[in-house]
């Protein structure tokens, strides 16, 4: 009977130590390592002699490959296909976190159910077929008729190849991969090595059989994907879905993608009836009002290809106890301490006796520089109580020096600014114009940060 092994692993990146160690030497994480049980020695060895039996795999040089057309799939959800760089892959694998109840699976029983004319499997480990049934009759009751969509409550990853095999789906979702595990290691559900060798076997099946897998992942305290970070090097796409529990808005952003861009982002709006795709992402970064208020201002930023205007909120206040406050929501902290100490030095605004709270209006994350110029105004007019014009926005980096610096794509910001019926932007005099038609938008290009302080204060 061949020896059973056991490693220790690093709960938070997966590194992998012959005995148990205090400190990660990875990640730097303490007190991560567990002990796990890992396949035995023979039974290794017997699997790796049987795929050097099964086949003899030959290199190729590189000339004499085949370079063919990437065919992908429509998933009939425009959010999820900009994300995925234009639709679905044939033979790919996608991993899809997020905090528990943000969505994920609302999500991907939309999916499934959307794909009419594919054979859906949808493996669940957290819930029942019968609730798996109700939702699917309250998200989406014209399709919870559906005759090719499938559904196995089952953990068992020998039992779902089994269901595979016999039902041979044209794409499989996993809900989750936490909760999936292989009779071939004995270590519990969920472990790092129960996660990576359901990872494997069903990343196999994928290139394989040129079937497209979803896996839904859980999120950590800390934000990062419960289990393993060497999921993520496995899989081909990751994305996440991000939002607040108590707001409507959900993000569905890109970290990787082997197929396309890794920066773009879909936008979701969470209804009794499920997720509403929004194709319009400046409706929710541009808060109603009346009337101009001081200390709001809209910059135009791009997520991977997408422009979007969204609203910078300021309030400054003068400090009530010794160190002052920096409280920015969706933008960096440093970055605001920059913009602050460029303020005070470069165009002589006392900041160090003013508490500033910053905000992105909509819940959205921005780490785009070109939305330097509206934060600035936006302190500035928050400071002096004096409102900008909900007709006005702003798109420029701004440097140490208090110089406007330019951005990339100024014909896309421009462009969407003008379709959301601004009458004027401001921007660096570094930027080309603008060529092609002329535009109803009025373009001020400065090359200081005091030039557009004394056209718009005076």
């Amino acid at each position: 009977m061949s020896k059973t092994k056991s490693q220790f692993f690093c709960q938070s990146c997966g590194y992998e130590a012959s005995k148990w160690l205090g400190k990660c030497p990875s990640c730097g994480t303490w007190n991560s390592f567990v002990e796990e049980v890992v396949s035995p020695e023979g039974a290794k060895n017997d699997w790796r002699q049987e795929s050097s039996r099964s086949k003899t795999v030959q290199p190729k040089l590189l000339n004499e490959i085949e370079s063919g057309n990437e065919i992908r799939i429509p998933s009939h959800d425009q959010e999820l296909d900009r994300a995925l760089g234009g639709g679905i892959v044939p033979g790919s694998m996608v991993l899809i976190g997020g905090e528990p109840g943000i969505g994920k699976s609302t999500l991907m029983l939309q999916i499934g159910l959307a794909l009419k004319n594919l054979k859906v499997l949808y493996v669940s480990g957290e819930e029942s077929e019968q609730q798996i049934k109700m939702r699917a009759e309250r998200i989406s009751p014209k399709h919870a008729a559906a005759k090719q969509f499938f559904i196995l409550a089952e953990t068992n990853t020998k039992n779902i190849f089994l269901a595979i095999e016999s039902q041979n789906p044209q794409l499989v979702i996993i809900d989750s991969i936490q909760t999936l595990y292989s009779p071939m290691l004995e270590s519990a559900p969920g472990s790092i090595a129960q996660v990576r060798q359901c990872a494997a076997e069903l990343m196999k099946f994928a290139k394989e059989t040129n079937t497209p897998v979803f896996l839904v992942g859980h999120i950590t305290k800390d934000g990062t994907l419960a289990g393993p970070k060497v999921l993520e090097h496995m899989v081909d796409t990751v994305l996440q879905f991000e939002g607040d529990q108590h707001l409507a808005y959900r993000i569905l952003r890109t970290t990787k993608n082997r197929f396309g861009s890794a920066s773009d982002i879909g936008i979701y709006e969470m209804l009794g009836t499920g997720l509403r795709e929004v194709s319009n992402p400046s409706e929710i970064l541009i808060s109603q009002k009346d009337s101009p208020h001081a200390g709001a201002t809209i910059g135009a930023t791009l997520e991977g290809n997408r422009p979007l205007l969204i609203e910078v909120q300021s309030l400054v206040s003068p400090a009530s106890y010794g160190t002052p406050q920096r409280t920015p929501t969706g933008f960096d902290q440093k970055r605001l301490n920059m913009l602050l100490a460029v303020l005070e030095k470069r165009c002589g605004f006392r900041m160090g006796t003013q508490d500033v709270f910053l905000n992105m209006a909509g819940g959205i994350r921005v780490e785009d520089p070109a939305i330097d110029l509206a934060v600035c105004i936006s302190i500035i007019s928050s400071l002096e109580e004096i409102a900008i014009s909900d007709k006005v926005c702003f798109a420029a980096e701004v440097g140490l020096g208090g110089e406007l610096r330019a951005v990339n794509r100024i014909e896309q910001r421009i462009s969407e600014a003008e379709k959301l019926g601004f009458e004027e932007i401001h921007v660096s005099k570094f930027n080309q114009k603008p060529a092609g038609p002329r535009t109803k938008i009025k373009i001020k290009m400065f090359g200081k940060l005091t030039e557009v302080f004394e056209d718009l204060f005076g």
